[in-house]
């Protein structure tokens, strides 16, 4: 069953506009590609760009359920595809006694009774529209890049008991990276591929403002302007969009309304995790507001 995600860029921009996600031109085309063509979407780009909402955007935009592989150093089969029951199994095989044969009991245990399905295998059985959304890909070890070829390309899974389990309805798939390191061309060859990157002022003012429209629109301006002088600075974790958010959901509840050098520093700890950072910027901004 196919399923028909957007009908145009121009659609997939203005549904995940609805969905409270903004997309640049470059964005929703290949969003919509994404659903168009049926092939896995690989974005990549700084923590904090809004690689993971997109995933988000699009199923709240279509009605989808997400399903969500994060992926992490240690990540193997059990994790991500499925895994046998084994404790329910050994009971089944105690329950069974000397009654059955072993080819019997092989037939009696591995069957779904007895199946755990994980993040890829779920996604790939279900009959809903649905969004697989596998998270930092970038993290897992090299070989569990192996395990995803098969569901990239062919969106299948094999499991040697049962067979080859088929999509009835492809999942929208959305792989994200911090690009910590290079992820495999035989993941790329079966991707469509958009880098993402933090916004320019003018549009992380509208998200802000879309996100937190109670905020004055003159702090939002001078909260994504400092934010964007942050970014500039070598830190340890420059800021994401979500803690620009953050930042400006924290100015509302405390009634700031003026961005000035004392408010940045009773509030800074809203976008900056790190004490060195914390030091870092407000020498920063200090300095640029004296030189102003």
């Amino acid at each position: 069953m196919r399923q028909r995600w957007f009908s145009s860029p121009d659609d997939a921009a203005e549904r995940l506009r609805a969905a409270g996600y903004l997309a640049d031109t470059a964005t929703a085309t290949t969003t919509f590609l994404t659903g168009a063509l049926e092939k896995p979407l690989l974005l990549e780009g700084p923590a904090g760009v809004g690689k993971t909402e997109l995933a988000k955007a699009v199923a709240r935009a279509c009605g989808a359920d997400l399903v969500r592989l994060q992926c992490y150093e240690g990540l193997d089969e059990a994790r991500a595809l499925y895994e046998w029951n084994y404790k329910k199994q050994l009971l089944r095989i105690q329950a069974a006694g000397g009654d059955q044969d072993w080819s019997s009991t092989h037939d009696d245990i591995f069957d779904e009774e007895f199946l755990l399905t994980r993040p890829l295998l779920t996604a790939i059985r279900r009959e809903e529209p649905t969004v697989l959304l596998i998270d930092e890909v970038d993290k897992t070890d090299v070989e569990v890049e192996g395990l995803l070829l098969e569901v990239l390309s062919d969106f299948q899974v094999t499991i040697p008991e049962l067979g080859t389990i088929t999509a009835t309805c492809r999942p929208f798939v959305v792989l994200t990276s911090n690009a910590t390191r290079e992820l495999s061309e035989a993941v790329k060859r079966r991707c469509l591929y958009l880098h993402l990157d933090y916004p320019d002022l003018e549009r992380e003012r509208e998200i802000v403002m879309g996100q937190v429209p109670e905020v004055d629109e003159a702090v939002a301006r001078q909260v994504v302007e400092v934010v964007g002088r942050l970014r500039d600075l070598d830190l340890k974790k420059a800021p994401s969009i979500a803690e620009t958010i953050d930042w400006a959901r924290t100015l509302v509840a405390l009634e700031i309304g003026d961005l000035d050098e004392a408010a940045v520093v009773a509030t800074l700890g809203a976008v900056l995790k790190h004490a060195s950072d914390l030091d870092k910027a407000v020498r920063e901004l200090k300095a640029h507001r004296r030189t102003r």
